[in-house]
C-alpha cells in the first residue's frame, strides 16, 4: 500500500517567533480555530526524513536515569519509519487572511512541512490520570509546567558525547 501525503504549510521562524504558515489553498481552514487556546501541529521530521533514520526500531534515550536504549515506538526520537511529529502549541494569533498562526511552545525546525493542524479538545486530547516510566515521574505534568523546565538537568551528557556532537 502506498499512501500519500500533501503539506498544508510550512513552520516559519523569524526572530524568535514562531508560526504556522499555511499555503492559501489551506488558509480558509482556520476558521473559527480562534475559539481554541491549543492546537495539536501535526508535522514532517524533514531533516530524519533518509533510509537510515526510517530503518531505526530502537532508540538512545537522551535522559538521566532512562534506560539506554528503547524501542522507536517509546521514544519522542525523530529517527523512525514515518517521521511524524505532534506537537501542542498554544495559538498566541491568528491571521486568517495571510495563512498564519503565531505559535508558543513549538519545537518545529524553520521550514518543517505541516500536515495537519487540529484544535485540542480536552474532552478527547486529555488523558485524566496518564502513567509513564519510573526515570521520568519528576517530569513536569503540563505544558504550562514544561517551557519553564529545566530540561537541561535531565540530559545525560553522554548521548550527545557518542554522537559526536
Amino acid at each position: 500500500m502506498q499512501l500519500r501525503v500533501y503539506p498544508i504549510g510550512e513552520v516559519a521562524r523569524c526572530g524568535g517567533k514562531v508560526a504556522a504558515r499555511l499555503y492559501p489553498a489551506y488558509a480558509p481552514g482556520i476558521a473559527g480555530l480562534c475559539a481554541y487556546s491549543h492546537l495539536q501541529l501535526i508535522w514532517w521530521f524533514s531533516g530524519a526524513d533518509d533510509a537510515k533514520s526510517r530503518g531505526q526500531v530502537h532508540a538512545r534515550c537522551p535522559y538521566l536515569g532512562a534506560p539506554e536504549k528503547l524501542g522507536v515506538f517509546a521514544t519522542r526520537s525523530p529517527h523512525r519509519p514515518n517521521p511524524i511529529a505532534l506537537t501542542c502549541c498554544r495559538i498566541l494569533a491568528l491571521d486568517a487572511d495571510a495563512g498564519l498562526i503565531w505559535l508558543e511552545n513549538c519545537d518545529a525546525e524553520d521550514g518543517s512541512p505541516i500536515l495537519d493542524i487540529k484544535p485540542y479538545a480536552p474532552s478527547v486530547d486529555r488523558v485524566e490520570h496518564p502513567a509513564g516510566p519510573a526515570w521520568s515521574a519528576h517530569w513536569p505534568k503540563s505544558l504550562e509546567e514544561s517551557a519553564a523546565y529545566d530540561w537541561e538537568r535531565e540530559a545525560d551528557p553522554s548521548f550527545e558525547e557518542q554522537r559526536g556532537t
